[in-house]
């Protein structure tokens, strides 16, 4: 081994020694870091760590050393390159090849921000993968012309592989602590509503009893209005019961105490019930049902997780537009597919990322976010699936598929 080739693996030895020593779990910090080492490491007068922002197309330099040239960088929003606006970054990311070149003021291809706004004369830029893809570039600049060496860029090369790791080590500890802070807010969460349920539903008997009594004095007394109000208060009281018992298996469900009472279900009746129940005058349900379909299955709890299907789609239909619940056989014949289908605006990509998590209330919804998660729940507790039709443009299709055969022997 030459004395050149000693130095720059004893360089290497000590740079990596020094990255992983870095423990922060925030992506940010830990490549800020990063750039401060390798900016220690070239004597350089800026390093750019640049990660791809998908959203924006743009590459943006999360770590940044903190230099003179540095904060110019940053002053002339250098700090973010746009992809359309191309340049030797750019490049450097889209190619995934490495770029060095000692007199970028003659560089054609190279941004004015770079050659005429911080007078970059040396540049040295390397692919970053993380996690085995292609993330961002990392950067080394000097107003000094003919700078860096072939011997330079095979250390960044090497350099770019270690801090690609710290990078990764770095999100997956990011992941998990916001996966434990999101646990521990569920957590919370579950416990407050169930004893919230368990009071509510102790102050709905005397209510519903009362209910009772008035209706029965309002119909003896042919009090036509005081029925109407009756009926409506009565409808109001059955939402919130039904609100409750969502709340109630929500508990028993992540206390594993969800069972099922199976037993023969009329489903086209089961399906008509429930949509006679939630229909309003400004958005009609359509059922297609077939006649003297008959499935093993809990009524009740099939019942509920259509009525939070049907409930939901009603929410976001437009007045004036048809829901529809139709049933059909899979074509292998192994099970059936009840589809729930509204003309509303759908859904965005981040929202069907939690679509079924529990207490995820979606994008302008009022509620707690469990009916998903309970329809969800029963339907594989049936042995089935619920998912949402990701070929549907019109709106939203959920699709509820349940197994044909005798589950309950």
């Amino acid at each position: 081994m030459s004395m050149l080739e000693h130095d720059h693996h004893d360089r290497l030895l000590a740079l990596v020694q020094q990255l992983f020593e870095i423990d922060e779990a925030d992506v940010r910090e830990a490549l800020s870091r990063a750039a401060l080492l390798v900016a220690h490491a070239f004597a350089a007068e800026k390093v750019d760590i640049f990660l791809y922002e998908e959203a924006s197309q743009t590459l943006v330099a999360l770590g940044v050393s903190e230099t003179p040239l540095g904060r110019l960088e940053q002053a002339l929003g250098m700090n973010r390159l746009q992809i359309a606006n191309g340049g030797r970054t750019v490049e450097v990311f889209q190619k995934g090849t490495s770029y060095r070149n000692g007199q970028v003021q003659d560089d054609p291809e190279e941004l004015a921000g770079v050659k005429q706004g911080m007078g970059i004369r040396s540049a040295l830029a390397v692919p970053l993968l993380i996690g085995g893809e292609r993330r961002g570039v990392i950067q080394v600049d000097m107003t000094q012309s003919d700078v860096f060496t072939q011997q330079d860029q095979r250390f960044l090369e090497g350099v770019a592989h270690w801090i690609g790791t710290v990078a990764h080590r770095a999100e997956l500890l990011q992941r998990v602590a916001s996966s434990a802070a999101q646990e521990a807010r569920r957590a919370t969460a579950e416990e407050l509503v169930t004893v919230l349920a368990h009071d509510l539903r102790n102050h709905l008997t005397p209510l519903r009893a009362r209910l009772g009594l008035l209706s029965r004095r309002a119909h003896r007394d042919q009090r036509q209005q005081d029925l109407a109000d009756l009926a409506a208060l009565t409808a109001s009281v059955r939402r919130l019961e039904r609100l409750i018992t969502d709340l109630m298996d929500s508990a028993r469900l992540s206390r594993g105490l969800f069972a099922l009472n199976w037993q023969p279900v009329d489903l086209a009746l089961l399906v008509e019930e429930t949509a006679t129940t939630l229909e309003i005058p400004s958005v009609q349900i359509e059922a297609l049902v077939p006649a003297d379909l008959i499935i093993w299955a809990d009524a009740d709890r099939l019942k509920q997780a259509l009525e939070n299907l049907l409930s939901n789609a009603v929410k976001h239909a437009p007045q004036g537009t048809v829901v529809r619940i139709e049933a059909q056989m899979h074509k292998d014949g192994a099970c059936l597919v009840l589809s729930i289908t509204d003309q509303g605006p759908g859904m965005a990509k981040d929202v069907l990322l939690h679509l079924f998590e529990p207490f995820r209330p979606g994008f302008g919804s009022t509620g707690l976010g469990l009916g998903l998660y309970l329809a969800h729940q029963i339907a594989l507790a049936h042995g089935g699936t619920l998912t949402v039709d990701p070929t549907y443009h019109h709106g939203t299709r959920f699709l509820l598929s349940l197994p044909i055969n005798d589950m309950g022997e």
